[in-house]
């Protein structure tokens, strides 16, 4: 469901909105106030005022509201669950609200979903209406009459049946339909949660509560973000008005800000919650596939008709690269590939060969590309020189060829011939020979080949000298193998990361050890940054490839998935496993390439900007908070306390790389674009404040104590959301506030508690 927001005419095309504005009468304009009036427009271009409409619930159970006949229809069939659920066994409502849900359910998203992908597509629901003949006087006239009555009873005054286009009229026959197919699925879903009720006689007390509280918080949250939801995108965004008309476009706000879709994602928690109060499995797994099909209906029609309404899906990154223009000056003169890619085009001096490049900075700056040579006055287009063909024995010929006119006009082929003539022994033993490994000499661990034969060599030997050992030692190896290979990604690559933002330092070495042209301004910052990115993938894959290791040396099948929570378990593992898994992919589709493997930690050429769509929109890392989910997962399936303490150990050790490693490279190259707030953040502080105000907390910031609580509020609120790992400082600065605060609290209730508002 689209959220929309809208300028004060309405559309985006102002003009002609205000136009539209003006040709109102003014008794149309006083049925609203100036600033109230909404307009829309149609595909064809008509332009009219929208009228005021109700949500579901004031129409449907709103005594004084008029009733259609598709209400009492909805209604007769929502008391009718109601008469079967008191008037027949369990036995019999059990599985007869399990198929009335899934008939509702796919009503929902496979009907509704089919309906308005192809409304969305061809308008489909507005030319059947038309070849119909359901809103034409001449052809069908009762029929028309009664579709205005059913209309026009659901009203305000301000809404004129004939004066209205097709597109809104069938907009609202729509929701009529919808109404009926999103009350009965919600009633149906309650009436089987309640037919599979129970109480579990293997909790004690203190689970009931947790298990009782965590149910109505989680159905809380689940109405305050549907009511949210409602009050940002209105009836318009609710029934898909779009997909009919225009009416603005979309934005983030709110409970829009929080979570991705959060009517389809966190706006199902209710779910959740009631399968944990009715403590019923057959309920959770029927909630999972229910918010299963839910995302299908999204994946499926919504997200394709956001990208067919309001524009393509567009590769954007978090870390967003910009593309250079590199061209040359007519009357420049010969510059190799690799030294004019170091060089940007303000800097490239008219009748001057540009200098060969710093040993350090500029051979990490450049980035290798195809030089765009602009062609000369004359017509004629200027050489370029391979940089893998220059070395410095020919350097002086070089210049030689770069200020010869007649050599200019060489073609491709000669040049080629004469650029081979140049190359020497030397030239071809440092392109095709780079220190290689010899047997186990010439080793670089800094090389992705070295160190996986090195790994190679290793493994072999310890698993030839192991021989066989008890299942103890072979899950105390496991346990050792899965730490190490998470000190190795978090705090080896880690560090060593770290040093090649402060110093450059893989940069460096490839550039003490190997020998590249001097014109090859690019090589060593390429060849550093292929070797690293050939690490990271290889120690990321082995942090899994161990943890999953441990895991399966922990795991037994369970005999009995009835006793105790060997179901839960698994499912919530799986559940974990699944999140980090949408969450991994949906970092890449927002970071690409470049940001996964820390491209800007060796890449200078890439601006500095950021930009926070995707997950970014809603979490400022999403690593943080979900990175370990996959590891916690499969630590509730295998039921290990190792396999926990691995994955409490990678969780806190991942925050340590996050802390200590990107942030401060992400701060010293961003700076002040960096984000203070990410969009979860800014939801919970507004609702806070929000809640504030409706309990009467304003007057108590009239004390200088009340200052100490909002400082304290506002710092729970960021670290809740951002930071896990600076518990400790967070308790440690907190602890003079509270009691600050208890302080202030006693006196405030000895001196003035008529300040005080009891709810």
């Amino acid at each position: 469901m689209a959220s929309v927001s809208f300028n004060e005419d309405g559309l985006r095309n102002r003009k002609a909105a205000a136009a539209a504005s003006a040709d109102a009468s003014p008794a149309q304009n006083r049925l609203k106030p100036a600033e109230e009036v909404v307009w829309g427009k149609t595909p064809s271009g008509q332009v009219f005022r929208v009228p005021t409409t109700h949500d579901v619930i004031t129409a449907l159970f709103n005594p004084l509201q008029p009733k259609s006949h598709i209400d009492l229809v909805n209604l007769a069939l929502l008391g009718l669950q109601i008469v079967i659920f008191f008037a027949f066994p369990k036995s019999f409502t059990r599985p007869f609200f399990f198929l009335y849900f899934a008939f509702w359910r796919a009503a929902y998203d496979a009907g509704l979903g089919w309906v308005l992908t192809k409304q969305s597509k061809k308008k489909w629901i507005v030319r059947e209406v038309q070849r119909r003949g359901w809103l034409d006087s001449e052809r069908r006239p009762k029929v028309r009459e009664w579709i205005k009555n059913e209309l026009s009873m659901k009203m305000d005054a301000d809404y004129n049946f004939d004066d209205l286009p097709l597109e809104y009229n069938t907009w609202l026959l729509f929701r009529q339909l919808v109404d009926v197919i999103l009350i009965n699925d919600f009633l149906s879903y309650v009436m089987f949660a309640f037919s599979c009720f129970r109480v579990p006689t293997d909790l004690s007390m203190f689970t009931h509560i947790l298990r009782w509280v965590s149910g109505i918080v989680l159905i809380a949250f689940n109405l305050w973000v549907k009511t949210e939801a409602h009050h940002i995108v209105k009836d318009y965004g609710w029934y898909w008005g779009d997909v009919f008309f225009e009416r603005g476009g979309l934005v983030f706000d709110g409970v829009f800000e929080m979570a991705p879709h959060p009517m389809y994602s966190v706006g199902y928690a209710g779910y959740y919650g009631l399968s944990l109060i009715v403590g019923s499995y057959p309920v959770l797994f029927a909630s999972l596939a229910a918010h299963a099909a839910q995302f299908g209906f999204l994946n499926f029609f919504e997200n394709p008709h956001i990208e067919r309404t309001y524009g393509q899906k567009k590769p954007i990154a978090v870390r967003t690269p910009l593309t250079h223009g590199r061209t040359v000056s007519q009357s420049s003169k010969f510059v190799p590939d690799d030294a004019a890619s170091a060089s940007s085009p303000s800097s490239v001096q008219p009748g001057a060969r540009s200098s060969p490049p710093s040993p350090v900075r500029n051979r990490q700056r450049a980035h290798r590309s195809s030089l765009s040579v602009s062609s000369s006055v004359d017509g004629s287009t200027p050489a370029a020189t391979d940089a893998e063909t220059v070395t410095e024995t020919d350097y002086d010929a070089e210049d030689e060829l770069a200020t010869a006119p007649s050599e200019r006009s060489l073609t491709p082929r000669t040049q080629t011939k004469k650029e081979s003539a140049a190359v020497t022994l030397h030239d071809l033993n440092t392109k095709y020979f780079r220190k290689d490994m010899l047997g186990l000499f010439n080793i670089d661990l800094l090389r992705a080949s070295d160190l996986q034969i090195v790994l190679l060599v290793g493994y072999s030997i310890v698993f030839a000298l192991l021989g066989t050992l008890s299942p103890s030692t072979m899950l105390a190896i496991h346990f050792v193998h899965a730490l190490v290979w998470r000190f190795i990604h978090s705090f080896g690559l880690g560090l060593l990361l770290k040093a090649q933002s402060d110093s450059k330092y893989m940069v460096r070495h490839f550039m003490k050890h190997y020998y590249y042209p001097p014109t090859a301004t690019t090589g060593a910052v390429e060849e550093a940054f292929a070797n690293w990115k050939a690490i990271y993938n290889m120690s990321s894959c082995m942090i899994y490839v161990s943890f999953i290791g441990l895991a399966w040396k922990t795991y037994s099948i369970p005999t009995d998935w009835t006793v105790g929570v060997e179901l839960l378990r698994h499912t919530l593992g799986f559940i974990l496993v699944s999140l980090h898994i949408w969450a991994a992919n949906e970092s890449y589709e927002v970071l690409g390439p470049f940001g996964w493997f820390f491209g800007d930690f060796f890449i200078e050429d890439y601006p500095a900007q950021l930009e926070y769509t995707g997950i970014y929109r809603f979490l400022n890392n999403p690593d943080r908070m979900m990175g370990g989910s996959t590891f916690f997962g499969l630590s509730l399936i295998s039921g290990s306390k190792l396999a926990f303490t691995v994955a409490v150990i990678s969780q806190l050790s991942s925050w340590w790389f996050l802390s200590n490693v990107e942030d401060p490279h992400m701060l010293k190259v961003y700076g002040d674009s960096m984000r203070k707030e990410a969009g979860l953040t800014k939801t919970i502080k507004n609702a806070a404040m929000k809640n504030a105000k409706l309990l009467n907390l304003e007057k108590v910031s009239e004390t200088p104590y009340a200052k100490v609580a909002q400082e304290f509020g506002g710092t729970v609120g960021k670290v809740y959301v951002e930071t896990v790992g600076v518990v400790n400082d967070f308790l440690a600065e907190s602890a003079p506030r509270v009691s600050e605060v208890v302080q202030g609290a006693g006196a405030l209730l000895r001196h003035r508690g008529e300040m005080f508002v009891i709810p």
